[in-house]
Formats: C-alpha cells, sequence, structure tokens
C-alpha cells in the first residue's frame, strides 16, 4: 500500500512525502519537492518489491566493502585453511583502498582502476607485480562477492562478472637437467640442516608441493605399504602418494629418530611448526651453482620424469593430484619420442 502526504513547512514550502508500506517488510519513505517525482518513486518502488529487487539494493546501500571483507575473513575463511593467510592479505588491500566504499557504489568500473593501480606495483621484494598475481587479487574479492550475493543478501549481483582479468603468459616451466639434479642432491646433502636432502628427494621422487611435503605427519605416511594420504591439498581432495625406493628408505631412517614431541615428519624447534626451510635451500641452491631455480621446479622435475619414462598425461595429473589434464599438457612435449615409440610399434604390427 501506498501513499502521499502534502506537507508545507514553517517557511510554506511545500514537499511530498511518499510512503510505501509492504505486509513483513519495513516501511519505506521518501521526501519530494514535487508530486510527479513522488508519484515515479511510489510506482518504481512498488515494481521493484514485486520483483524481489528492492530489498537487496538496499541491503546494498546499507553495508560498506569493508563490513563484507570483514565479515568474510571472521565467518567463511576460518573454514578454508588453504592458502587463508594469503586471502586475508589480499582482501585487506582491497579494504585499505575502497573498503569505506557502499556495496551499492562497487562498480566495475571501480574494480577495474584498482586492479590497473595493483598491476602496476612493486612487491616487497621490489619486483613489478605479475598478471597472476593481480588475479589472484581479483579472486580473492570475487569469492567474496559471490558470498554476499548467494548467502548474505547484501548484493543483487557482483561487479566482478564484467572485470576483465590480466591476461596471463604461459606457464613456467623449469626443471634440473641430469647434471644440475647430481649437483644439488650432492650440495643437500652435505648442507648442515639434517632434513633438507630428505625434503628434496621426497619432492624429486612423488612430486608433491613444498607445503605437502613439509606438512606430512607421521600419522598419514604407511612405512609398510609405503605411501602417504594427504587429507588437506590445494585442490580440497584427498590424494594418495606412493613413496617408494630411495626416499623410502629417508623416510624409514627418520622414522628411527623421530621427535617424540612432534607429529611431524620435518619439524622445526617449535614442535607445532615444520621447519624453515628458506636458508638452507638457498645456501645449497647457490653451492649447486643453479640459477632461475625455485623449489616447486622439482614438482616439474619430477613430472617430467614420469612423462619421458612412460607415464601417460592422465597418470601424472592424478600423481601431482591436478583436477583436469590442462596442467600437465605443458609436459605433452617430453613424451614426443615415447609417442613416436608407441606409432612406430603399431606400424610394425599393422604393416610388418
Amino acid at each position: 500500500m501506498a501513499s502521499i502526504e502534502r506537507r508545507v513547512s514553517s517557511e510554506g514550502k511545500v514537499s511530498y512525502r511518499a510512503k510505501v508500506r509492504r505486509k513483513g517488510f519495513p516501511e519505506l519513505s521518501e521526501t519530494f519537492e514535487r508530486k510527479t517525482d513522488a508519484n515515479k518513486w511510489v510506482q518504481d518502488t512498488e515494481s521493484a518489491i514485486r520483483n524481489n529487487r528492492h530489498f537487496k539494493t538496499s541491503e546494498a546501500k546499507r553495508h560498506t566493502l569493508a563490513e563484507l571483507i570483514d565479515r568474510y575473513i571472521g565467518d567463511v575463511l576460518p573454514n578454508k585453511p588453504k592458502n587463508a593467510r594469503d586471502q586475508v592479505r589480499q582482501l585487506n588491500w582491497w579494504k585499505s583502498e575502497i573498503g569505506h566504499q557502499v556495496l551499492a557504489d562497487i562498480t566495475p568500473a571501480l574494480i577495474a582502476q584498482q586492479r590497473d593501480k595493483l598491476a602496476g606495483g612493486i612487491t616487497v621484494r621490489g619486483k613489478p607485480r605479475s598478471p597472476s598475481t593481480v588475479n589472484r587479487y581479483l579472486a580473492a574479492l570475487s569469492v567474496a562477492f559471490t558470498m554476499a550475493v548467494k548467502e548474505w543478501g547484501w548484493m543483487e549481483d557482483s561487479p566482478m562478472r564484467k572485470v576483465t582479468k590480466p591476461k596471463e603468459g604461459k606457464a613456467r616451466i623449469r626443471f634440473l637437467s641430469d647434471d644440475e639434479r647430481l649437483r644439488l642432491l650432492k650440495t643437500c646433502k652435505e648442507s648442515s640442516n639434517p632434513y633438507l636432502y630428505s625434503v628434496v628427494v621426497l619432492a624429486l621422487s612423488t612430486g608433491m608441493r613444498q607445503g605437502e611435503i613439509m606438512g606430512l605427519t607421521w600419522e598419514v605416511v604407511d612405512l609398510h605399504k609405503g605411501n602417504a594420504i594427504l587429507q588437506d591439498t590445494k585442490n580440497g581432495e584427498r590424494r594418495y602418494v606412493p613413496i617408494t625406493g630411495h626416499a623410502l628408505d629417508l623416510v624409514k631412517e627418520l622414522s628411527k629418530v623421530r621427535r617424540i614431541d612432534s607429529k611431524l615428519l620435518f619439524p622445526s624447534r617449535e614442535k607445532a611448526k615444520p621447519m624453515d626451510l628458506r636458508s638452507p635451500w638457498e645456501t645449497a641452491m647457490k653451492k649447486a651453482g643453479l640459477k632461475d631455480f625455485h623449489f616447486h621446479d622439482l614438482r616439474h622435475t619430477a613430472a617430467s620424469f614420469f612423462v619421458m619414462n612412460g607415464a601417460s598425461l592422465a597418470e601424472i595429473a592424478e600423481i601431482l593430484g591436478h583436477k583436469t589434464l590442462q596442467m600437465v599438457k605443458r609436459y605433452a612435449h617430453l613424451s614426443s619420442d615415447h609417442t613416436a615409440r608407441v606409432v612406430a610399434s603399431m606400424n610394425n604390427k599393422m604393416f610388418g
């Protein structure tokens, strides 16, 4: 039900107060100088209410982006521990830049402006921010907006749907040559850190990520069957990882001298945290004379060995924990010789 009330101030100024009431919803009202404007507002508001649009818009005017981010960090992220620290940092960047804006004023153009600011920024290491990093900041904000739309009813739609993501370059592929691998293993073995060699051998033999290795506990490692069950992986699914040969021997040796105050395979002095790998790793890299090589490249090296030893892309995806083949297609060229042998064998049998 709607009504328009004519009002006259003490100075004789005329105004029109429009009201819209609907059962189950708060009363809505606005004041106008002209009655035609009041009538139009009533018609638009009633139409929006009938189409379930008005109250979502009202919520968007009632909450700021800072409130959205605070609620997402407080209520949602604790249930998503994977990469939560990075997402908090990324979301707090958005909060510091445009957190004061109400959600109704967060437009694709405003986000695109901040995206460009991100892209032109410099990281704490003094390097330009990469397109992939910018996309992670956009992804963190997008997930928070989605929650506000779907579950909280704070917004009618996410402005992120109309924001273009920076185009990322081709995925970086760097893996060890045989000589580099031998040099690195030698320097790791000679390291003063008692765990470094075992960590690197595990990375090379299984393709596990650094975080997965450092998070290994004795509860998930089966020395008799030679495997580990990763419960908390990057893609959120449990993964079975075979541990065999030299890697298994090293883990068995570790089990004989394991610390009783920690469940971790590679604990730091603080029993609840894994050791800090950065310093011993960088020292070993320097002594081995390796350039442009990151710990994650051990995973690429493992994948390249799997391919060159006849593993299919589907098998590699399963070993590395990729949900699709897209991520492992980067290694396809390494199997060209193996593929050629398969084709030659087929032709031999078919034509003699």
